[in-house]
């Protein structure tokens, strides 16, 4: 089965009721989890970006400390799988302060995990790229957010 383009999908969608639309809606949340996080942020977090963050870190906080620090493998495999959490909650909220803050928070973290991750060449490349994407970020943002956090960065890469 072939998926319809966003344009039809749209246009189909125009011509549903409310219940209908409620009915669908509620299909998608109980199909994939991501579907119902998604709609999660949208109807309860969205409004309060600040606490939206703030929770997320907790939850890295949280993630950080579960990690099997008997090898760099465990670490690298835990490393991916909360980098990967982190950018599922920035897909959700697609701003760019979000993205900056979360990716700022999560150097912040790898950078300081103990056993260090100087001894890791691909820890060490993790770091790297997320340091480029947080500079790219920065690019589109309010001049007096880019300096504060160029500051958080330097003081990172440092």
């Amino acid at each position: 089965m072939k998926a319809a383009s966003i344009k039809e999908l749209k246009d189909e969608l125009k011509h549903k009721n409310t219940n209908e639309l409620l009915e669908l809606c509620l299909k998608l949340a109980r199909f994939k989890k991501e579907n119902k996080e998604l709609l999660t942020y949208l109807l309860f977090e969205a409004h309060d970006e600040d606490q939206y963050i703030k929770a997320i870190k907790l939850e890295v906080d949280n993630m950080f400390q579960e990690i099997n620090i008997k090898s760099f493998f465990y670490i690298r495999k835990s490393v991916r799988k909360i980098l990967t959490s982190i950018k599922k909650y920035i897909r959700y909220s697609k701003k760019k302060t979000t993205e900056v803050e979360l990716l700022l928070y999560f150097c912040l973290k790898l950078k300081n995990l103990k056993p260090s991750i100087k001894r890791s060449p691909r820890l060490q490349k993790v770091l790297e790229t997320q340091i480029r994407l947080i500079e790219n970020g920065m690019k589109t943002l309010h001049e007096d957010l880019q300096y504060d956090y160029n500051l958080e960065l330097e003081e990172l890469k440092n």
